[in-house]
């Protein structure tokens, strides 16, 4: 399961770029979730445990918005311009702004010397990679993603005006209509049934690593499937954001530097950032 996640949740940035090709972000956001839906739709309804969720309507709202309906939007829209490669990668600073978010907002965590380092060295990475592209049209899309990293039936209602108007006039061709259906499919109702047993055997922490492996999985999809150049900023980057995650969200331990009380709220927030976003 955990090789699985690694893949289907690392191959999104590659099915999006092609899709984006040749339909609307709306009609690619729609598809994704609308297919989702009806695959896991009839499973919930099987289960007659629906009628249970009316009290946690906010909640599932709140993450409908922020999970699904805005990033899904603003990743597809930055992949326009920005190679899938490179997307992924950036999405791999989920877990370092989620530190950061957690201490800005209020989080009462103290950071150690070495989470604090760890979240310079991920930012530093970030920055090396999205330095190029800032002084460039692609420069918004790369504020896009990271805003993405910032924040199945709800998104797929709210995406569906926007998706009939931009509605495209021809059937795309099978690459794109083999795309869509794959991150719809197998990107969304297959993985999230792959994650949700995941964590019920292995717990979220254990199962939230396989987010530092989806960008390779991107970068390596995007190079060899899409011709995307693989250049030194991207090795150096790759190795600093995903060196820097792992510093800082690393769980501590008994005489580490003081100021860490253990694997706490900012840590555990910035985990369960990294699994959905894609």
């Amino acid at each position: 399961m955990f090789a699985i996640m690694c893949v289907v949740w690392g191959i999104p940035y590659l099915l999006i770029k092609v899709a984006v090709g040749e339909v609307s972000v709306p009609v690619v956001v729609f598809a994704r979730t609308a297919l989702g839906a009806l695959l896991l739709l009839p499973a919930a309804l099987w289960s007659r445990q629906l009628g249970g969720l009316r009290h946690y309507w906010r909640p599932l709202a709140v993450f409908a918005v922020l999970e699904m309906i805005v990033p899904w939007g603003l990743l597809s829209q930055a992949e326009r311009r920005l190679p899938s490669s490179l997307a992924g990668l950036l999405i791999a600073a989920v877990p370092i702004i989620g530190v950061l978010l957690a201490r800005v907002t209020g989080g009462t965590e103290r950071l150690s010397r070495r989470r604090w380092a760890g979240l310079l060295i991920g930012l530093a990475g970030v920055a090396v990679l999205a330095a190029p592209n800032l002084g460039t049209g692609a420069g918004l899309s790369v504020a896009e993603v990271l805003l993405t990293a910032a924040c199945l039936t709800v998104a797929a209602l709210a995406w569906a005006p926007a998706a009939i108007v931009t509605w495209p006039h021809h059937v795309p061709s099978g690459r794109v209509l083999g795309a869509l259906a794959a991150l719809g499919i197998v990107c969304t109702a297959c993985a999230f049934l792959v994650f949700l047993q995941l964590i019920k055997e292995v717990g979220t922490s254990r199962a939230m690593v396989f987010t530092y492996v989806n960008p390779a999985v991107a970068v390596a999809a995007g190079v060899i499937l899409l011709g995307e150049p693989f250049t030194a900023i991207t090795g150096v980057s790759f190795v600093l954001i995903l060196a820097g995650c792992l510093l800082a969200t690393r769980t501590e331990r008994r005489g580490d530097p003081p100021g860490d009380g253990g694997h706490g709220a900012g840590a555990r927030e910035a985990e369960v950032a990294g699994g959905v976003v894609s």
